[in-house]
């Protein structure tokens, strides 16, 4: 019998695990018959208590909730949120527990666990192999987070499956032609991912995908929270008083969501929530609306843009599939119908459709299940620092992974022996502007300007993790291989979409300091040359030769002073064709030579 492959949602509010047996993907229930885990965990005196046990045995205050939110987040960069966050001593966020500081890592290895233990309650066999799904804008150090905490569960992760993939293969497979365009809207407890995906003779390929990994139903039940405060009268910090029983009050405002998804008015109520005052404050859908228009216009702008990098108009997508516990909320399904202009399909289960794509993923991989090929984007693009400080995109942003692209570089000044590979995410024309995911020294055998020759390559594999070989291709041939894992710089969707907004933005200066930087360089090889050149053989030119040569070489020198990137870049052209006969005597004097 073939050794099983477990798929798993790795969820912010619920995870689930799932199997493709006899060719039918299944979720797998836990001895209470529950599908879905609930992702908090208590550290206890006495052990560890998961999901609805943590629930029911934890005191007031003391579960771990949302660590997928936390998941390689630096210390400084996280958001608050249920227990206190401390740094660890790798300059990341743990949760402050009764029991000592637990890692975002530690936290989600202890779920993991759980759900390998449901599996293997279910099938009665050892379950060692898995594929894990996460947010489609969980950068590099995110991914190799949930990858290591899935290793500490005693589980080796063949696969991490973006989420809105995950859901386009489990609609995919009995609703879908065999060519369509489906965009998947998944709204879960703490992300929000949006993907536009097409189904093409069994490839289901990413054409775009957007997201905010600090976006989701948390921050609707904090709205709900906000309006109950304002109901109730209280101060701003009254609920987060330390007596407050801070888990019933999310608990209630989770139930007021889901009841105000059918309902008009809700009543939240929670008895003695500090030991000694009950709440009991009506909610309305409308309130709730309004309070949450903030979010909504994050959800809709984020749709807009991956409708454009899609290159699509709203019409010609074929599906538009609603995912993750949040997409019940009406606006937010008001909202999708809105930007894709036609009603969304809420056929799947939002909570277990990820898991159920996981599981077909999982299938795949362990050949239960007819073969799909998955093809998934890098959301930002991928390159490397070159002189000038300019950024050399390698790997464009919506580049369908796993993919590997190399360039040839060479040295800038004679004698170089080494050089420094910077990596770069970003959108920006200069390094400066982007993001540093890592860098390293490469030596190589020395030699004069422009004849060392460094290869560079970056490859992205089918988790999105990025790997970099430099080689000397002259000399030594040996090669340096540098895997991007939590070195990476750990930023926030905000700050991903802020990128993107701010390469709009500043598209005119970026593009004119590109040109002006460019220019700058060529003029500085340029100059010295000819001056050697001239005083070599200037005089076998004609005066007016020589005086255009000069003139020339003034203007270059001038605009060099300036800031005008055409104006640099006229100059160093007219001095190049000006240059053009000086250069054609210095290559016949070199062939009389020889």
């Amino acid at each position: 019998m073939a050794e099983p492959v477990i798929g798993i949602d790795l969820g912010t509010t619920y995870s689930a695990v799932g199997i493709v047996e006899a060719g039918f993907p299944i979720l797998l229930a836990d001895e209470g018959g529950e599908r879905l885990t609930p992702s908090v965990v208590w550290f206890g005196p006495e052990g560890v208590k998961v999901g609805r046990a943590a629930l029911r045995e934890a005191p007031a205050g003391r579960l771990v909730r949302s660590a997928k939110r936390q998941m390689g987040v630096r210390f400084g960069e996280h958001v608050e949120g249920g227990l206190p966050l401390v740094g660890d001593t790798h300059g990341g966020v743990a949760f402050q527990t009764l029991e000592g500081p637990r890692t975002p890592v530690e936290v989600s290895s202890v779920l993991l666990g759980e759900l390998k233990r449901i599996a293997e309650y279910r099938l009665e066999r050892e379950v060692r192999k898995a594929v894990i799904t996460v947010p489609a804008y969980f950068n590099n150090a995110q991914r190799e987070s949930t990858k290591q905490a899935g290793e500490e569960a005693g589980l080796e992760v063949l696969r991490l499956v973006a989420e809105p993939t995950a859901a386009a293969l489990a609609y995919g497979m009995n609703k879908l032609g065999e060519s369509a365009r489906v965009a998947v809207f998944d709204l879960g407890g703490g992300t929000f991912d949006v993907s536009i995906l097409e189904l093409r003779d069994g490839i289901f390929e990413v054409l775009a995908t957007g997201g905010d990994t600090r976006l989701g139903g948390d921050d609707i039940d904090a709205v709900i929270l906000d309006l109950v405060k304002q109901g109730a009268g209280m101060s701003g910090s009254a609920l987060e008083d330390p007596e407050a029983d801070g888990d019933r009050l999310i608990q209630e405002a989770e139930r007021v969501k889901r009841e105000l998804s059918t309902k008009d008015h809700v009543v939240f109520r929670v008895p003695f929530y500090d030991g000694a005052q009950s709440l009991e404050v009506e909610v309305s859908r409308a309130d709730l609306e309004s309070g949450a228009e903030p979010l909504l216009s994050r959800m809709e702008r984020i749709c807009r843009e991956v409708l454009v990098d899609a290159g699509m108009e709203p019409d010609e997508v074929g599906a538009v599939v609603m995912v993750g516990g949040s997409s019940r909320v009406p606006a937010v399904q008001k909202l999708a119908e809105a930007v894709f202009q036609r009603e969304p399909d809420c056929s799947q289960h939002p909570d277990e459709a990820v898991a159920l794509g996981a599981s077909i993923q999982a299938g795949i991989i362990a050949g239960t299940w007819r073969e799909v090929l998955l093809l998934d984007v890098t959301p930002l693009s991928l390159g490397i620092e070159t002189l000038g400080g300019l950024m050399n995109v390698l790997i464009p942003r919506n580049t369908t992974i796993p993919c590997k692209v190399g360039e040839m570089f060479t040295n800038a000044r004679d004698g170089q022996d080494s050089m420094r590979v910077r990596v770069l995410q970003g959108e920006r024309e200069l390094a400066r502007d982007n993001w540093e995911l890592g860098k390293f020294d490469l030596s190589f055998r020395s030699a004069p300007r422009g004849k060392a020759r460094v290869g560079v390559q970056l490859s992205l594999d089918e988790n999105g993790i990025l790997e970099v070989l430099a080689r000397d291709v002259e000399g030594t041939g040996e090669d340096v291989i540098v895997r991007i894992e939590s070195a990476a710089v750990d930023v926030n969707e905000e700050a991903v979409e802020q990128m993107v907004e701010e390469s709009v933005e500043h598209a005119f200066e970026d593009m004119n300091a590109r040109v002006f930087t460019e220019a700058q360089l060529k003029a500085e090889e340029l100059l010295p040359a000819v001056r050697v050149a001239l005083v070599e053989i200037g005089s076998i030119l004609s005066e007016e030769e020589q005086e255009e040569i000069r003139l020339a070489e003034r203007a270059v020198e001038h605009a060099l002073t300036g800031s005008e990137a055409n104006v640099l870049k006229r100059a160093v052209e007219r001095l190049d064709q000006a240059t053009e006969v000086l250069a054609a005597r210095l290559v016949e004097k070199a062939i009389k030579e020889v």
